[in-house]
């Protein structure tokens, strides 16, 4: 269960350093530029960790997946961006690909 604990940390710390990203203004800005390098060098971090005993290809594939739903969510609330139908379905492809690699993979670490 630890690897996944690893996983959710490394995918929060990532869609913060992204949220920043924005805020940067270019990486003109000090704190958000700080906010970036903290959350990238985190969620990095805890994605090696989280190596250590799950397979890469899992592992990225949930980081990835999860760390798109969750920056979607932020640019949706915090900078007012908005998806079109076939972006909804993307993504609700995108989520069910998560939920079948955690739920029914034998390669997942259950």
């Amino acid at each position: 269960m630890l690897p996944w604990l690893f996983l959710a940390v490394a995918i929060v710390a990532e869609v913060v350093g992204t949220s920043f990203l924005k805020a940067s203004a270019g990486f003109t800005k000090p704190l958000p530029v700080m906010a970036v390098v903290v959350g990238y060098g985190l969620s990095f971090y805890f994605l090696s960790l989280t190596l250590e005993t799950l397979p890469v290809g899992i592992a990225y594939a949930v980081w990835s997946g999860v760390g798109l739903l969750l920056i979607t969510a932020v640019a949706w609330v915090a900078y007012g961006q908005t998806l079109d139908l076939p972006a909804v379905i993307g993504m609700g492809l995108i989520l069910a690909g998560v939920l079948i690699l955690k739920l029914f993979s034998t390669v997942a670490g259950h």
